[in-house]
């Protein structure tokens, strides 16, 4: 079937034009603030037989805007929401698969200039569903309010067989990456002008990296020397004169200052996007260790890779090193962080973390990315888990470890019980839950009647489920999820404890404050981590869980961006300026550092991600480096200035930095 889809009407401010558009059938269309968009109506059922939607975008300008496809049931029915970002300049293609309806997946993968599709909403019936909407998420601010946001597209066509990609998109304004790896439609005044300039930054950098080093009255770990506690030759947690610490191996109290990402890091995502790109040298020559494949084979290239093999041949990554260590030491940071070349700090003696690759999922999935925890291989699982820290059981060096990275099964607005109902026909986390029942309510009869619809236990044990679920059915689910969650926590942080007990077991980086099905089961962990991007901790919200769980708390992920240095987007805290990145960055930490249950913050990331956007499509203004190794002075100060505060603010003996900027709304994907 293929059913073509044309708006019935405008929403909001959205103005329609009637110049011909670059793309066949494309109309252009311009949106001034969020919510302005398309409106689409059609029989109910009419999508029941699709697989797929799409369409072709072209996104005009230079920044990034957020769009959301929103499918609903009726005029007052559940929605589900698809959000998803655009190259500028560059055609793009939507291919949503409709079985994302059935929220069993929370991303999709990016292709070409379609960037970082997410699910969100609710679960809909595709039979029911009999209207959409294609409306602006989130757009470009700046001081004085929102930017306009133009872009053109063609109808959507809904269709049973899967449309093709994109294989040679339009560039309206040609290459969108140039030879050094920036972007080619930004201009601004830190621009690398040429190669031979990018050679002899990189190579004054190392000739001053072993100039650098911690602020005054640090240990050789980054610890403050001013307070002493138990040495015990590893990284722990400790109370003291009521606040948490963490304490280095020689015992000096220890606040961790981290960079995530600390590694050689700004591959661009070009598969299908080999036009976008002003220079691509022959992978078989000697820039080949600038290609890459990630995330299920996706083909990358780095160019701040090429930039430093042009500047130091066959031993780049050995100066890239020592120039790196020494940066971190000039801008006072004591912590390598998530998903860094760890193997740099246990060489250089430097405090590190690990993430653990997520082998759990190879047992079978109950929702999205939810093991079957009652699996009868489950320890054994978590036994392969866990023998990834031999490697670093014995380090001085190695802090503790992530078992995981912000759970998509977290963000969905159900719970892993209520989504594993929808989506898994059989498995042994069902048969457990229907046991579960059976203790609480005895019989069919009891268990319908609490629930307030027909069911029985059979059904809940094995088989399709479609009918919609009861308030008193999803507190019983909740509270199942809770022993879902606990068992998968503890098998893993058991495990490991098995294998390492020296170091600490460091959480799950939950994207934000846990529901309290979740919470119970962290109690496993020795520290509770979480990624928080706001302009400030949530001081009561945190408290409250430390308290809870009696563990103090470190921050995974945050960062602020700005749009005057040639990135599309900002990231999700967004200031004007770097100078206001500096401030941002002061005001987060040194607030942080002021709560007696805050052990550290790692700012997310090293390096700015490539404007042609990572593996899922991400391409903000984040790093404290750009791709031909510039620092972003204003921001390496006020993070120097910062750390050299750090243990009096700890400590009560200074107050924390005020002084914040003007914070714009987010923009991110």
């Amino acid at each position: 079937m293929s059913l073509t889809l044309t708006p019935k009407s405008l929403l909001g401010s959205i103005t329609q034009e009637s110049s011909s558009a670059p793309i066949s059938r494309g109309i252009w269309y311009t949106g001034v603030e969020p919510l302005d968009g398309l409106a689409y109506t059609f029989p109910v059922g009419a999508l029941e037989e699709a697989r797929y939607l799409t369409a072709d975008v072209l996104l005009d300008g230079s920044q990034l805007c957020t769009f959301l496809i929103v499918l609903q049931e009726g005029e007052e029915g559940p929605q589900f929401t698809l959000s998803q970002g655009f190259l500028n300049q560059c055609q793009a293609r939507i291919r949503l698969p409709l079985e994302a309806v059935n929220q069993n997946r929370w991303r999709y993968d990016r292709e070409g200039a379609w960037l970082k599709p997410r699910c969100g909403g609710q679960r809909v019936d595709l039979s029911k569903v009999d209207r959409m909407r294609f409306e602006i998420e989130r757009m470009p601010y700046s001081a004085a309010g929102p930017l306009p946001v133009r872009w053109c597209m063609t109808p959507f066509t809904a269709t049973s067989r899967e449309p093709s990609r994109l294989k040679k998109p339009l560039l309206p304004k040609g290459p969108l990456l140039d030879k050094l790896g920036q972007s080619t439609l930004h201009q601004w005044p830190g621009k690398s002008r040429t190669a031979k300039e990018v050679t002899g930054r990189l190579r004054a950098q190392l000739a001053a990296a072993d100039e650098y080093h911690y602020p005054d009255g640090w240990s050789c770990w980054g610890g403050w020397k001013g307070k002493q506690l138990e040495a015990t030759g590893f990284f722990r947690v400790a109370q003291s004169e009521g606040r948490w610490w963490l304490v280095d191996p020689q015992g000096c109290v220890f606040w961790s200052s981290g960079l995530d990402c600390v590694g050689v890091d700004t591959a661009a995502c070009y598969n299908g996007l080999e036009s976008t790109l002003a220079w691509m040298p022959d992978p078989q020559g000697s820039y080949h260790e600038i290609y890459s494949e990630r995330q299920r084979a996706m083909p990358h290239i780095n160019y701040l890779a090429s930039n430093l093999i042009r500047a130091f041949g066959k031993n780049w990554h050995s100066k890239w090193a020592q120039i790196t260590l020494g940066e971190l030491r000039r801008l006072g940071f004591n912590t390598i962080g998530n998903w860094s070349e760890w193997q740099i700090a246990r060489q250089a003696g430097v405090p590190y973390t690990r993430p653990l690759r997520p082998n759990y999922e190879q047992m079978p999935l109950v929702y999205r990315d939810f093991p079957d925890v009652f699996h009868p291989d489950f320890n054994k699982v978590c036994a392969d888990f866990a023998s990834q820290l031999e490697e670093t059981c014995d380090d001085p060096a190695f802090i503790g470890y992530f078992l995981m990275n912000e759970p998509t099964w977290g963000f969905a607005e159900e719970t892993p019980a209520a989504g594993m109902l929808f989506n898994t026909p059989a498995c042994h986390t069902r048969t457990a839950l229907s046991q579960f029942l059976h203790e609480r309510y005895g019989a069919d009869t009891a268990l319908s009647s609490a629930w307030g619809l027909r069911a029985t236990l059979r059904q809940v044990a094995e088989g399709e489920w479609l009918q919609a679920l009861t308030p008193q059915a999803n507190a019983d689910l909740a509270d199942f999820s809770a022993i879902m969650v606990n068992r998968f926590f503890s098998g893993l942080s058991n495990a490991c404890k098995a294998v390492d007990s020296h170091h600490l077991n460091l959480g799950i980086r939950y994207y934000t404050v846990p529901p309290a099905w979740a919470l119970d089961g962290m109690r496993h962990f020795d520290v509770f981590s979480m990624n928080c991007y706001r302009q400030k901790l949530p001081a009561a919200e945190m408290a409250h869980i430390s308290e809870s769980l009696n563990q103090p708390i470190l921050i995974g992920e945050w960062h602020f961006g700005a749009l005057d240095v040639g990135l599309p987007a900002s990231g999700i805290g967004h200031v004007p300026t770097q100078e206001d990145r500096g401030k941002a960055y002061r005001l987060y930490v040194e607030d942080a550092t002021a709560k007696p249950w805050c052990v550290g913050t790692h700012y997310f990331i090293l390096y700015d991600q490539s404007a042609l956007g990572r593996f899922d499509g991400e391409n903000y203004n984040i790093g404290f480096l750009d791709v031909c190794n510039r620092p972003y002075e204003p921001l390496a100060a006020a993070a120097r200035l910062c750390h050299e505060r750090l243990y009096a603010v700890a400590t009560g003996e200074v107050a924390p930095f005020d002084d914040g900027p003007e914070y714009l709304p987010m923009l991110f994907m």
